[in-house]
């Protein structure tokens, strides 16, 4: 015995198969990875997407992707440079500081800095998605070696941007470099004959080089306490 099995009208069968949506392949986000050439907005889109990169950078267009971070090469440093510029805050009101934080620079240039200070009413502010946007009155770098990228393209975007001054901390070397822009020219600032540098910009912002490297936070802060006691100090609160 023979079975006839009934054929779909035409017109049942093209019902049928418009009722079905395409599977269309998902919108891949490429991933975020060190020499990319992108734009800052093409950056924010794959750092966005990438929750497991903790730092990455933007610099003259081109992406840097931080590697694992050590302690004696770069976290005991920073959290003593943080520990330095928190005092100078708590007794400046008016000046902010934000560890690695974005920094919208330019539309080549999207860095995370190890510390950024700006002064409110300054060049830079907080913007409505949250970034740090313009030039903070000082940046602080906690650089391997004077070969890292801190001292040369990042120096150059920082000087073109108006950031009037960049404080480089060379670990390899145990080094401080500190620098003053001033219509696009590049200044180094001295230290005095006790071995202290002075900021220009933020007055009573003194940084012992020898305390720094031995790790002598209290002597550090001892240091900018004389600092905060200044009278050039006094007068640059009064003037916020």
């Amino acid at each position: 015995m023979s079975v006839l099995t009934a054929e779909k009208p035409r017109a049942a069968r093209n019902a049928t198969s418009a009722a079905i949506p395409r599977t269309q392949a998902p919108d891949t986000i490429p991933p975020l990875e060190s020499g990319d050439r992108l734009t800052r907005a093409e950056f924010e889109r794959r750092y966005e997407a990438q929750s497991e990169i903790k730092k990455a950078e933007l610099i003259e267009g081109v992406v840097y992707v931080a590697s694992p971070v050590r302690v004696r090469r770069h976290g005991a440093p920073h959290s003593n440079i943080i520990g330095w510029l928190t005092v100078y805050q708590a007794a400046t009101p008016g000046v902010n500081v934000a560890d690695n934080s974005t920094l919208r620079l330019d539309l080549d240039n999207e860095p995370q800095p190890d510390v950024a200070v700006w002064i409110e009413g300054g060049n830079a502010f907080v913007d409505d998605d949250d970034y740090l946007q313009g030039a903070p009155e000082l940046i602080v770098e906690v650089a391997g070696s004077s070969a890292a990228i801190d001292l040369h393209d990042k120096l150059n975007a920082y000087r073109r941007n108006g950031v009037q001054e960049y404080l480089v901390l060379l670990t390899h070397e145990q080094e401080v470099r500190w620098f003053r822009f001033e219509q696009g020219e590049t200044r180094v600032i001295e230290a005095d004959e006790q071995g202290v540098l002075r900021s220009q910009v933020l007055p009573g912002l003194h940084l012992d080089v020898k305390r720094f490297w031995q790790g002598d936070l209290a002597g550090l802060l001892a240091v900018l306490q004389q600092g905060l006691a200044s009278e050039e100090r006094a007068a640059f609160v009064q003037r916020l």
